[in-house]
């Protein structure tokens, strides 16, 4: 295990903090679909994305849930770290997306480390940075895009997140992520395919032209 925290944070921590972590962190192994974090939780520890990829998702009470933006290799969540600071209930949900392993730190264990190691202060503010910026994009999308604007930036993101220019997501799966109905989704694809920009199949899409 120290030799996966070493590939995903080893440039970025000191040799004596991925020893802590190592020593303290709690190995947690998540598939796809797996809820890492829930609504109204209390949360204990802080997450560290040694592998896999994780969305997370802000709950619409008269209309589903809405993406807010994913985490990967090297991310923690600093929704999380917020959670646990102030000793609040979770408002975020965060769910398996792609297979992978995390690193649970004690939330105790923040603050002291942030006193004790530069690297770790760096990466606290620089997460916070990070996701403040992907919740700014993600409101730009939702104000300021149309529907079909925002399913291509969708789209983009997927691709990126499975490292592949297929997605494999259904048109209800698509449709619960961007909080409209199948049926938008499902026309808006077709007219993208006519457009020559994607290539529709059971289950998944090709993107054909970025």
């Amino acid at each position: 295990m120290n030799e996966l925290l070493q590939r995903s944070y080893g440039n970025i921590f000191e040799s004596d903090l991925i020893a802590e972590i190592t020593e303290i962190g709690t190995v947690m192994e998540f598939k796809e679909g797996d809820i890492i974090i829930d609504y109204n939780q209390y949360i204990k520890s802080i997450p560290l994305l040694l592998s896999g990829a994780v969305k997370v998702m802000r709950e619409d009470y008269d209309s589903g849930e809405l993406l807010l933006y994913y985490l990967e290799k090297g991310d923690t969540c600093a929704m999380s770290m917020t959670c646990c600071l102030g000793e609040k209930q979770s408002e975020i949900r965060a769910i398996g997306e792609i297979p992978g392993t995390i690193m649970m730190i004690p939330v105790h264990k923040m603050s002291e480390w942030i006193a004790k190691y530069k690297s770790w202060m760096a990466f606290v503010f620089d997460s916070y940075n990070s996701r403040f910026n992907e919740l700014l994009n993600a409101v730009d999308t939702i104000a300021f895009m149309d529907m079909k604007d925002r399913l291509l930036n969708y789209l983009f993101e997927r691709s990126k997140i499975e490292n592949s220019t297929v997605v494999n997501r259904t048109h209800q799966d698509i449709a619960s992520e961007l909080n409209t109905s199948r049926v938008v989704i499902s026309r808006l694809l077709k007219a993208l395919e006519l457009e020559g920009r994607i290539r529709l199949n059971r289950n998944s899409i090709d993107i054909l032209v970025k």
